[in-house]
């Protein structure tokens, strides 16, 4: 999933970009809303991070031409105004959710998986890799056609590589989006799941689809 971070602070720009990065997101920035309006009409993006107060045209005024060439795209907008009328006015406009500043990163995430469950950001109601398949809204995995019963946090975590599918995804990365926690101490767990996970889906079954890469986490590949 591409996020578009329209953000002039530089800091609040890093801080959002390794956060975001970490969590398994591919991150653009415009540090203002020229920029901005002009990356968006020239790219797509599944959801974006605005800034009100911005140089060159504020987010106020970016917030319209994003609805003209974007209609659907989900904005989440970032400011340090905690009015009620200014918050009133960007869900006008046309904003899908406002967050102050400053604000934790858990909070952000969560209210990006937010848009993704209420629908905003199309997700596959299925994901394969191989004979691999993962059907998402009954919970049910199959390999070769055989049925595999899987814990609540092994299918998470199998939901979560296929997701990023041919993609090296650290366990720091594992341990915040299955997890929800950013403990360094804690990716232990990590190796233990992917262990479980592969004498489940790996271990009977041709080809191998999850990978160790030595150093920095795994890759799921058909």
């Amino acid at each position: 999933m591409k996020i578009l971070v329209i953000e002039d602070e530089k800091k609040v720009v890093n801080f959002l970009k390794k956060g975001l990065k970490q969590s398994g997101y591919e991150v653009d920035v415009a540090a203002n809303g020229v920029e901005g309006s002009g990356k968006i009409q020239e790219h797509d993006y599944d959801l974006i991070l605005l800034d009100l107060m911005l140089p060159k045209m504020s987010g106020w005024e970016l917030i319209p031409l994003i609805r003209q060439h974007k209609p659907t795209v989900p904005i989440i907008a970032l400011t340090a105004k905690t009015a009620v009328k200014d918050r009133v006015h960007g869900l006008n406009l046309g904003c899908d959710d406002y967050l102050v500043k400053p604000f934790s990163f858990a909070e952000l995430l969560a209210r990006i998986q937010a848009q993704i469950r209420r629908g905003s950001i199309s997700i596959p109601i299925e994901l394969r890799a191989a004979d691999l398949v993962v059907d998402l809204l009954k919970r049910k995995v199959t390999r070769g056609g055989i049925d595999i019963e899987l814990s609540n946090k092994e299918f998470s975590l199998l939901e979560y590589l296929l997701r990023n599918k041919d993609q090296v995804v650290t366990r720091s990365m594992i341990i915040t989006n299955v997890w929800g926690a950013t403990f360094e101490s804690f990716t232990n767990v990590v190796d233990v799941y992917i262990n479980y996970l592969r004498n489940k889906v790996d271990r009977d079954f041709q080809p191998k689809l999850i990978q160790t890469v030595r150093g920095v986490g795994y890759t799921l590949c058909d």
